[in-house]
C-alpha cells in the first residue's frame, strides 16, 4: 500500500524537525552563550555544514541506525516499513516533549531506544550486542568529550593569549568561533542524519542519497523553526561561556564524534557538546558549573532511549491491530 511508505516519509520529517529543533545547541548554543555570534549567524551556519556533513559522510552511521539494531532489510518488508513507523512516530514525540522543556537530549538515544522498542513489541529479532555496543558508547561520549575540552582549554588559552595581540582577540576569537561551528555542525550533520534516514534506508524506502536530502532538509526547518530553545539552555545556562572556553569545547565535541562517525556508531551530539561544556567549566573550578542544570540533563538522558522505546512499542502494538 502506497499510504504505509507516504506516512514513513511524514514521520521521517516529523523526526528531522525535532532533531533540528533539539540539536541546533550543540553547534552553536555555546557561541551565542560567548556572545560573539547572534542567533541568525548560528542557525545559518548550522544549516549549511550540517547538510554538507549529512550528505558527504551521513552514510556510515545510516547502516548502523537501518540495520545494526533490528536487521529491517531481512525482515518482511512490510513489517520493516510498519517497525520504522512506529519508531520515527516514538522517537519524534519524546524529542518534541524535551525540546518544549528546553532539554537536550540524544536524538541517538531515542531513534535506537524507538526501533528496539518497536521491534520488541512483534517479536522481530535485535541484535543485542549491537545494542550494547551502541550504550557503551553513550556512556563515554560524555566523558570522552569532556576530558578533551578539559585538557584543550588550558593549552588553547595559553597559546592564545600569549600570540593573539589585545587589540585583535575580538575580531580573531569571533573568526575561531565559526570555524569551530562549521566543524562541529558538520560532524553533527554526519552522525545525526542517520536518526532520521537509518529507519527509511533499512525498511528499503529510499536510497541513502535521497534519504539523506530528505532527512537534511527536516533538519534545516527544525533548526530555523524552533531550535532557539534549547540554544538557551546550553549557551547560558551550564556555565559562563568565554569565547575561548566556546572554541576549546566545540573542536573537543567535533573530534570526539568524528571518531564514532567514522566507526560508524551512532553517538549523542548533545552529550559530546554538553560534557564539553562540563570539561571547560571545570577547568575553571567546580563552581563554575550548575550542577542542578547538569543533573536534569543527565536525568532526562538516562530516560530517553526508554521513554522512545516505550512510546514506539505502544504507537506499534496499535498499528497492529488496526492493520
Amino acid at each position: 500500500m502506497i499510504i504505509i511508505p507516504v506516512l514513513i516519509i511524514v514521520a521521517g520529517v516529523f523526526m528531522g524537525w525535532n532533531i533540528g529543533a533539539n540539536d541546533a545547541a550543540n553547534c552553536v548554543g555555546a557561541d551565542v552563550g560567548s556572545r560573539r555570534m547572534t542567533i541568525k549567524e548560528a542557525i545559518i551556519i548550522t544549516c549549511v555544514f550540517s547538510f554538507l556533513g549529512a550528505i558527504l559522510l551521513g552514510s556510515r552511521v545510516i547502516k548502523t541506525v537501518g540495520k545494526g539494531v533490528v536487521p529491517l532489510d531481512k525482515l518482511d518488508p512490510q513489517i520493516a516499513m510498519l517497525i520504522a513507523l512506529a519508531a520515527c512516530f516514538g522517537a519524534g514525540i519524546w524529542i518534541l516533549i524535551a525540546t518544549y522543556q528546553k532539554i537536550p537530549v540524544s536524538t541517538s538515544h531515542s531513534i535506537v531506544g524507538a526501533v528496539a522498542g518497536a521491534g520488541f513489541s512483534v517479536l522481530a529479532p535485535i541484535h543485542w550486542q549491537k545494542f550494547g555496543e551502541i550504550f557503551l558508547s553513550w556512556t563515554l561520549t560524555p566523558f570522552g568529550s569532556g576530558f578533551l575540552a578539559f585538557l584543550f582549554y588550558p593549552i588553547m588559552r595559553r597559546l592564545f593569549f600569549s600570540l593573539v595581540p589585545r587589540r585583535s582577540e575580538r575580531v580573531i576569537t569571533h573568526w575561531l568561533l565559526i570555524l569551530s561551528s562549521i566543524y562541529l555542525a558538520f560532524t553533527w550533520g554526519a552522525n545525526d542524519v542517520a536518526n532520521v534516514t537509518g529507519v527509511m534506508v533499512g525498511s528499503g524506502i529510499f536510497s541513502v542519497f535521497w534519504a539523506t536530502v530528505i532527512g537534511g532538509v527536516a533538519i534545516i526547518f527544525g533548526v530555523t523553526t524552533w531550535g532557539y530553545k534549547v540554544i538557551e539552555t546550553v549557551g547560558f545556562r551550564i556555565t559562563h561561556m568565554l569565547p575561548i572556553m566556546t572554541f576549546a569545547a566545540e573542536i573537543a565535541s567535533a573530534v570526539n564524534v568524528q571518531i564514532y562517525t567514522h566507526l560508524g556508531i551512532p553517538v549523542s551530539t548533545s552529550h559530546s557538546m554538553v560534557g564539553a561544556v562540563i570539561g571547560v567549566g571545570f577547568a575553571r573550578g567546580i563552581r563554575a558549573v550548575n550542577k542542578r542544570v547538569i543533573r536534569d540533563m543527565v536525568v532526562a538522558w538516562s530516560l530517553t532511549p526508554f521513554m522512545s522505546g516505550f512510546i514506539s512499542f505502544i504507537i506499534m502494538k496499535v498499528i497492529w491491530l488496526f492493520k
